[in-house]
This record gives structure tokens, C-alpha cells and sequence, in this order.
């Protein structure tokens, strides 16, 4: 019931995350939307955590901080201008994490919505892996990984977001 809120956030962190590595937003003004997103997402994830009946809902909040303080990671960041080769390390451990989360998602599918959210973690895996190629190996794929955040955030989470808040099924 929570997905689509998450997701319109983290579609739109995603997207102005996208257009502040493309040099077209101000590094304090990124510090907003990714403060408020890591809010989001925490608050989600503890409202799951006291709802959570299984292992599988705690994988599910576990999966969504992830999220969280990758975007907590970024606000700090720019507030003390740091260059990021934590958060790149940090981006490395969460590619790594996620992709069971794909395996386990992509197998178990029954439905299209499904098959997307799966897909979706191999997404979100590779983006993460830019990430830490980008900032904790320095290498020059900041063009690529600004147009890669921009596209994920508009396909893995803003336009799935709306179809699930006027009438899809997760």
C-alpha cells in the first residue's frame, strides 16, 4: 500500500539527483529533495517494520532504507562538500545487496507488475554499480550516470507510481 508513495519520491530524487549531476541544479538545492526523500522512504520503512508478519516484510523495509540512506548520504554531502567516495562505497555494498532481491523478484513473478518491479532491481543495481564507479573509483562516467539517474527515476519509480495510484496492482 506504501510502494506508490515511495515511489514517487524516489522518482523524483531520482530525476532532479539525474539533472544535478548534469550541472542543471545547484549542489544546496539537491540537499531538499534528498533530505526530504530519506524521510520519506525511513518513515515508510518503519511503518512496515511495526507491520512486518515475516521475513519477507523485514527484507522488504531492509530493501527501502537502502534507498533511505543513500539519500540521507547525498544530502550530507553536499551540506559538508564532500566528493562522495564514501557514498561511492556504500554504493558498491547496495548493488551487491540488491541483486538477490532481483533474482528472488524476477523468479517469483506472476504478473507484469512484478516482472517490472524485478527488473527494476537489476535497474536500480546498475545504477548503484555507476555510482560507485563514478565516485569511489573517480571514474569519468558522471555524464552516463547523470542520464542513467534521470531515466531510472522516470521508468523504475515516477510513472510507475502513478499507475499504481490511479488503479495498477503491485
Amino acid at each position: 500500500m506504501l510502494l506508490p508513495l515511495s515511489l514517487l519520491f524516489v522518482g523524483a530524487v531520482l530525476v532532479l539527483n539525474g539533472l544535478w549531476m548534469a550541472g542543471r541544479i545547484d549542489d544546496r538545492e539537491i540537499v531538499l529533495i534528498n533530505g526530504a526523500t530519506a524521510a520519506i522512504t525511513a518513515a515508510v520503512a518503519a511503518v512496515s517494520l511495526v507491520q512486518a508478519r515475516d521475513v519477507a516484510d523485514v527484507r522488504a523495509v531492509a530493501m527501502t532504507l537502502l534507498f533511505s540512506v543513500t539519500y540521507l548520504w547525498v544530502a550530507f554531502n553536499r551540506v559538508i562538500g564532500s566528493d562522495g567516495r564514501g557514498l561511492g562505497w556504500f554504493s558498491l555494498f547496495v548493488a551487491l545487496s540488491v541483486l538477490p532481491e532481483a533474482v528472488r523478484t524476477l523468479r517469483a513473478a506472476t504478473t507484469a507488475m512484478e516482472t517490472w518491479l524485478g527488473l527494476c532491481w537489476l535497474a536500480w543495481a546498475g545504477l548503484w554499480f555507476l555510482y560507485f564507479l563514478t565516485l569511489a573509483l573517480q571514474r569519468g562516467f558522471r555524464r552516463q550516470t547523470a542520464l542513467a539517474t534521470l531515466c531510472s527515476g522516470v521508468l523504475t519509480a515516477w510513472l510507475p507510481a502513478l499507475v499504481l495510484m490511479y488503479g495498477g496492482r503491485a
